[in-house]
């Protein structure tokens, strides 16, 4: 996957072709990020434990740590608990410069925590909480209600989980959120 010769800085071509495919970042940026997460994860993985502690430094207002544990599980794409350099750049690529569809689809996948294909109230909750300690108290509301007021906005046929269509479908059409979406 990754060249691993003689230390050197360089990503295998066959990898730098496929993510160059699989992202939306170009050749020079993937070779730069390469570089930065060697130097940063020496042993070319991140752990979760990792990844939270970049997290927080990413968000240092708040305790981020349990929304980095949601993202960490969507970026983990194999399950291992351990992110190799090509889940970091297929995560980062949609964060980053993904088209509303893959930032709706990847911020469900956050909010479906068991990956069972819908979101519970529980699952909203937990998220939102997470979301909330991450956000300045201005911003904050009570989780619970929240969930409330989302369920009864996205749950189209009243069966107590959303869908990734309801989901998705709920959010368009709030366009102050569809605009969150459409910044880079």
């Amino acid at each position: 996957m990754l060249k691993m010769g003689k230390r050197h800085s360089r990503i295998a071509p066959k990898t730098l072709a496929e993510l160059r495919d699989q992202t939306n970042f170009t050749v020079g940026e993937i070779q730069e990020w390469y570089k930065e997460f060697r130097i940063t994860w020496p042993k070319e993985i991140l752990t979760m434990k990792e990844f939270k502690t970049a997290y927080s430094t990413i968000f240092p207002i708040g305790d981020a740590a349990e929304f980095a544990e949601h993202v960490f599980r969507v970026f983990d794409l194999n399950g291992d608990g351990l992110l190799d350099f090509r889940e970091f750049m297929c995560g980062f690529s949609v964060v980053l410069r993904g088209s509303v569809e893959e930032k709706l689809m990847f911020s469900f996948r956050i909010y479906d925590v068991d990956c069972n294909g819908f979101i519970s109230r529980d699952e909203m909750k937990q998220v939102l909480s997470a979301v909330y300690n991450v956000a300045d108290e201005i911003n904050r509301e009570d989780p619970a209600d929240k969930t409330e007021k989302i369920f009864n906005q996205m749950d189209i046929n009243g069966d107590d989980k959303l869908s990734l269509d309801e989901f998705i479908n709920g959010i368009k059409k709030n366009s102050h959120i569809v605009k969150m979406f459409n910044s880079e």
